[in-house]
């Protein structure tokens, strides 16, 4: 069940990540680079923040399940996130494309043969004591799945208030 479970996690990841690739294929590089206002991030920052972090949540999930109760997560301040949002007017808009579509076979490939025992390993997370001891499915759901999908409606609000 619980291989069911994750098999599913994978595909709505990798199904989120196609919808990207998709939006953002046929876009002008000008409108990848726009922000659609001073605090929101450009297309461009949401993808390479997305080749930024699911690498990093993907060896948070390892490092729970290799040592059960080590801590996991990161504040936004962390310097790695901060660096894939910073200054993207370096970064070409095909090498990140392209980066952000192996995220699903690395997604798949390290998430793809977690058994349920290793799913329900628990940890705190770092900086919120609120979260408390979440299971590893919980790292998944949130911090991976729902962290794609998310970006894909950041996406979409972005292309609304720039056409």
């Amino acid at each position: 069940m619980a291989y069911q479970e994750i098999g599913i996690s994978i595909q709505s990841v990798q199904q989120s990540i196609d919808h990207i690739l998709e939006t953002a294929a046929n876009l002008p590089e000008g409108t990848i680079r726009l922000k659609p206002t001073e605090e929101e991030w450009s297309i461009m920052q949401i993808l390479s923040h997305l080749a930024e972090a699911i690498p990093y949540w993907l060896g948070e999930v390892e490092t729970v399940i290799a040592k059960p109760g080590a801590k996991w997560g990161r504040g936004l301040q962390d310097p790695a996130r901060l660096a894939a949002v910073g200054d993207i007017d370096k970064l070409d808009v095909d090498d990140v494309l392209k980066q952000v579509e192996e995220l699903k076979y690395e997604v798949e490939s390290r998430l793809g043969n977690l058994e349920e025992e290793a799913l329900s390993k628990e940890s705190p997370h770092r900086n919120f004591a609120k979260f408390g001891n979440k299971p590893v499915s919980y790292i998944v759901d949130h911090f991976i799945d729902e962290h794609v999908s998310g970006h894909y409606d950041q996406i979409k609000r972005n292309l609304s208030k720039i056409k």
